[in-house]
């Protein structure tokens, strides 16, 4: 099993390991508990320290390039393309995907340094039970899809979005229509009239998510979505203590263009939308503009465990929501136990019309 991201405890020096069901860290070894205060707290007075010492040595009062970036480094699986996100001291040995071994390449740029992240709401415990209890529902899943080597890698994952917020401003003029009729005797009189029509608009848009990630496994990504934002915080690789994190290989200039698209039709359908009690409305005029956009990049939890069907090499999967439990997953199946129950039902059945002929006849 993977060696993921390790935070020492202030008390005693062991492996800090974030508690999804608590939203806290506790320590491996003693027990205690640290709530991120607590440790930011921790990590400015280590700081405050340290700079005093090099003030006193006469050294540069700026971080060394891998303290500010939390010593960061990336492994990459050279099967499948993963890029996992771990600290240096990290000794994976899978690719959580593909189950490959994977292989360090590099440590973390800032760039790919995200902005936010939604930690886990879901331990380990809990997933597991949700795992099961999806599993024993289903009929004709090989044993091998969930024995103890397919659990022991069972994994907490943290896959890369872009968040896109802007304003969007715009208006729309149009000539609406409404006919009414009214009848007196033998008469019917039909009055129709035309007005001007103008919506004018101001909509704010606020973190609008964006698979990025170009690869095979982008399917765990998106089957797992909605993600509840309120729940986003501040980046702290201590977050990711106990957990693996992709690395982005999508930038926001390429889908720029696309989401400003999506942005601009449901603008429009919403201004389209305030326009209500014409018979006809005939647009003559509209035009939106896209102000003050924003790209965030943010890490959001899945849990998840992958199958590689043996001959085929096809991967299979199981997939949750880290946050409030949505699953989704492709099973494999077991032809021998899925022939066995064509048997079990085919056979009687046989039998059975084989008698009534033999009667009939």
């Amino acid at each position: 099993m993977a060696q993921l991201i390790s935070y020492k405890c202030p008390n005693c020096g062991g492996d800090l390991r974030f508690d999804p069901a608590k939203g806290d860290y506790q320590c491996e070894y003693c027990r205690s508990r640290f709530t991120q205060e607590t440790l930011d707290a921790v990590t400015e007075e280590k700081e405050r320290k340290e700079k005093e010492e090099r003030e006193k040595a006469g050294q540069s009062d700026a971080k060394p390039e891998a303290a500010a970036e939390d010593d960061a480094v990336v492994y990459n699986c050279p099967s499948c393309g993963a890029q996992i996100v771990t600290e240096k001291s990290t000794a994976a040995t899978f690719c959580y995907y593909c189950h490959n071994p994977v292989i360090l390449t590099g440590r973390l740029e800032g760039k790919y340094r995200p902005d936010y992240v939604v930690p886990f709401s879901i331990d380990r415990k809990r997933a597991l039970e949700i795992f099961n209890s999806w599993i024993a529902q289903k009929k004709f899943v090989p044993k091998a899809f969930y024995n103890k080597d397919q659990i022991e890698k069972f994994s907490g994952v943290y896959f890369p979005y872009h968040l896109y917020s802007c304003r969007v401003e715009g208006h729309i003029d149009g000539q609406g229509t409404r006919t009414e009729t009214t009848r007196a005797g033998d008469f019917e009189n039909v009055t129709t009239g035309t007005y001007r029509v103008r919506r004018d608009g101001d909509m704010p848009v606020k973190n609008i998510a964006r698979n990025a990630l170009k690869k095979a496994n982008r399917i765990l990504v998106e089957g797992v979505q909605p993600f509840d934002f309120n729940d986003l915080k501040p980046f702290k690789m201590a977050y990711l203590s106990g957990f693996l994190a992709e690395k982005r290989d999508i930038e926001s200039s390429e889908i720029e263009q696309e989401v400003d698209a999506e942005v601009k039709e449901h603008a429009m359908q919403q201004l389209r939308a305030s326009i209500a009690g014409y018979d006809d409305l005939r647009i003559t005029d509209d035009a939106l503009k896209i102000k003050d956009r924003d790209w965030k990049y943010a890490l959001m939890p899945v849990w998840t465990v992958t199958y590689k069907e043996p001959g085929s090499g096809k991967i299979y999967y199981f997939s949750m929501n880290g946050q409030n439990g949505k699953v989704i997953g492709e099973l494999p199946v077991d032809k021998n136990a899925l022939m066995a129950y064509f048997f079990r039902i085919a056979v009687p059945i046989f039998a059975v019309m084989m008698a009534a002929s033999y009667f009939i006849g």
